[in-house]
């Protein structure tokens, strides 16, 4: 038997199995509700500090979470993939199927990713989704996001010692219709933290 991935795979004598623990059951034992919260925006705009800090006051409540940080996920998942158009839809891809294998454990899953094709954030929507996807617009203008820089990979890139690099050599999407939008140069993160903190308690009471 063979079967057919979305990607177009093969996948040769493969047939989803399912046990009789379901994701409810796991969500019930938990006292929680899954969720994927896919941060998006430009290298320095905040992704990673709110997602590990909400992350910090999720923990605090009891509460079971996972955040997935881009440069954790090139270290071992995907150390293999480049940066190019293909290296990073791969990159997105499988991390959304992982997304998606935490949520159906009813873990809230924060995912801190540049993602900057529209195209690849559509797709890990179409992957994750469940009606418990939601993506967080960190918005930053790239000069702030410059200044901020204190790994210096943004001079780098001007420079053209990294290829390929988001806001300089390669493009970036702006989400069209986030579920949420975080202005880091305008609102302190602590605020953000808070909005993100309300946002969850009302996806909560939505799904």
């Amino acid at each position: 038997m063979h079967r057919h991935s979305e990607d177009g795979f093969v996948c040769p004598n493969t047939v989803p199995y399912r046990g009789r623990v379901t994701c409810n059951h796991r969500e019930a034992l938990l006292r929680q509700k899954g969720l994927a919260l896919w941060f998006t925006g430009l290298s320095g705009s905040g992704k990673s500090t709110i997602a590990h800090a909400v992350e910090d006051k999720l923990y605090n409540m009891g509460k079971l979470t996972y955040v997935f940080d881009g440069d954790n996920v090139r270290h071992g998942l995907c150390r293999d993939l480049s940066f190019s158009p293909e290296g990073r839809a791969e990159n997105i891809r499988r991390i959304s199927e992982m997304i998606k294998l935490f949520l159906d454990a009813g873990i809230i899953c924060l995912s801190a990713f540049i993602s900057p094709l529209k195209t690849d954030r559509e797709r890990a929507r179409t992957i994750i989704d469940c009606g418990r996807f939601f993506e967080i617009y960190v918005k930053c203008p790239l000069e702030v996001c410059e200044e901020r820089d204190v790994k210096g990979l943004y001079k780098l890139a001007r420079e053209g010692k990294i290829k390929n690099y988001t806001g300089v050599s390669a493009p970036y999407d702006p989400p069209e219709n986030p579920d949420l939008v975080l202005e880091t140069d305008k609102v302190p993160v602590d605020k953000c933290i808070d909005i993100v903190m309300e946002f969850i308690q009302d996806a909560m009471k939505r799904i």
